[in-house]
């Protein structure tokens, strides 16, 4: 049976002084490349978007922005909003606005939409297998969760609302105003939101770091999804 790693509610100084610092480093920024790249394949297989992306994409549809780029801006708005929840960015949260905007641009820019609803279909599979494991590698990192996680964490230890009801609550928002603005919705909105909690959940034992901190700073964060 596989030992089970926990994932440690560290503030900015402590994700940087808990060891293995080297390997997380290196852990964080492939995951992170990979998500960009995971959202390029979901994007490029035309079947439908999670619904952060299809409210990106939306936004690319009113502004001359390429998706990477909203992807980038969103996630620095999305940002400022931990200032009145108190919450504090780690590294990997400001590498999360940049790096998965640039692997997301690069990743469009390589791939191609393919012909035939066959591929379309192994396309999207194939990039919502890879952004579970990409989620799974950046948040087992633990170098800070990414913009709009932190938001969901935040708010709800504000308002005192459940993770799942914030949370809930933010996508359904994101995913009404992306579809207004003609961002995509389809099969693969549907497949996201069913698959990618028990992708996350199956990858992120298996690449989260194991790390030494005092004792006082172990409380478990809950995982959640991650861009």
């Amino acid at each position: 049976m596989r030992r089970s790693v926990p994932l440690l509610n560290l503030s900015p100084r402590e994700q940087l002084r808990a060891g293995r610092l080297p390997r997380r480093v290196v852990q964080l920024f492939v995951g992170l490349t990979l998500y960009g790249v995971s959202m390029a394949m979901m994007l490029r297989a035309a079947l439908g978007l999670d619904p952060w992306d299809v409210f990106h994409a939306g936004v690319t549809l009113r502004v001359p922005m390429t998706f990477g780029q909203v992807t980038i801006v969103v996630g620095a708005l999305v940002l400022l909003l931990w200032v009145p929840l108190r919450q504090w960015p780690g590294l990997g949260t400001i590498s999360n606005v940049v790096v998965i905007g640039l692997a997301a641009d690069a990743g469009l820019a390589l791939i191609a939409t393919p012909s035939g609803l066959a591929p379309q279909l192994a396309l999207l599979v194939s990039g919502l297998v890879l952004n579970g494991l990409a989620g799974g590698l950046y948040i087992g990192s633990q170098l800070g969760p990414g913009p709009r996680d932190g938001l969901m964490t935040g708010l709800s230890h504000r308002t005192g609302l459940s993770i799942r009801l914030v949370r809930t609550g933010l996508e359904v928002t994101v995913l009404g105003v992306g579809w207004l603005l003609g961002g995509p919705i389809g099969l693969g909105t549907v497949l996201y939101a069913i698959a990618i909690g028990p992708l996350v959940q199956f990858f992120l034992p298996r690449v989260t770091v194991a790390l030494e901190v005092p004792a006082g700073s172990q409380a478990l964060r809950t995982a959640s999804s991650l861009a």
